[in-house]
């Protein structure tokens, strides 16, 4: 069992048992943020774990009550300059890719809310089991900036309509129906949502590694040709939100807890 990295108080958690590599994101009272810290630690894990043949199977999951809430808009209005904002959207892309190109299974290990880039990371994932109180979101759009970044995972898991619902209307959809909609492989009650990632890890874990990580490379090479050109755009598109005047007023409005102000 180790921790990543070595600190009194580490973003990420790391844990290795019988082949499975849990990572935790390690900041409940932040809903575990991606920010550029996060998202760091998340890619150097990753890279480090894709290396490591004694790894069948990695779950991500989040400390605390919520999953993930996405980027740090403080960070983002922080950033202000839109070369800035395209670079944070550009290693985000990089670390959900990785998820993808990861030779082992990625299982999202989904226990509260998953909002906007939070929700990306859950669809990002190769499988999820969700908590029966888990919550999914993109609400980007309520606040000027529309989830393009999210929506390139969400509709590649979603049918189209749905994906485009939950990206229009930022509703909230609850553990129930996005099994319906595809977006979780599970759901389960929350006291056993670790036990029901652990029996679907170590079955994973028991085929065959080589036949498993050429397996997942040749589907999403079939399925998703298109998807680190999709990524690109989707953070240019994404950036442009962020930076434009509404972006900046609904970032305001979101972190000083008030409605925004659209004009008209």
């Amino acid at each position: 069992m180790s921790a990543v990295p070595q600190s009194e108080d580490p973003v990420l958690i790391r844990e290795d048992r019988d082949g499975i590599c849990t990572l935790t994101m390690n900041r409940p009272q932040q809903m575990n943020l991606l920010t550029s810290e996060m998202i760091e630690a998340i890619q150097n894990a990753l890279d480090t774990v894709a290396q490591e043949k004694d790894v069948h199977v990695v779950v991500l999951a989040g400390a605390g009550k919520g999953f993930c809430a996405g980027h740090d808009l403080k960070e983002i209005r922080a950033l202000a300059d839109k070369p800035k904002v395209e670079a944070l959207f550009r290693r985000c892309a990089r670390m959900m890719l990785s998820i993808q190109q990861l030779p082992q299974p990625v299982i999202a290990r989904v226990q509260g809310a998953a909002a906007a880039a939070g929700c990306q990371l859950v669809a990002q994932c190769d499988l999820a089991v969700a908590s029966a109180a888990a919550k999914f979101t993109t609400p980007g759009v309520s606040w000027g900036f529309f989830c393009s970044t999210p929506g390139v995972a969400v509709g590649r898991n979603l049918q189209r309509k749905r994906a485009m619902e939950m990206l229009l209307t930022g509703d909230m959809i609850d553990a129930a129906r996005a099994l319906e909609w595809g977006l979780v492989n599970r759901v389960v009650p929350a006291d056993a949502l670790d036990a029901e990632v652990m029996a679907l890890a170590h079955k994973i874990g028991a085929k065959p590694q080589a036949t498993i990580a050429e397996g997942k490379r040749a589907f999403y090479q079939q399925l998703d040709l298109g998807i680190e050109r999709a990524y690109e755009m989707a953070s240019h598109v994404i950036t442009s939100s962020f930076v434009h005047a509404e972006g900046r007023e609904g970032m305001d409005a979101f972190i000083e807890k008030r409605d925004p102000k659209w004009k008209q």
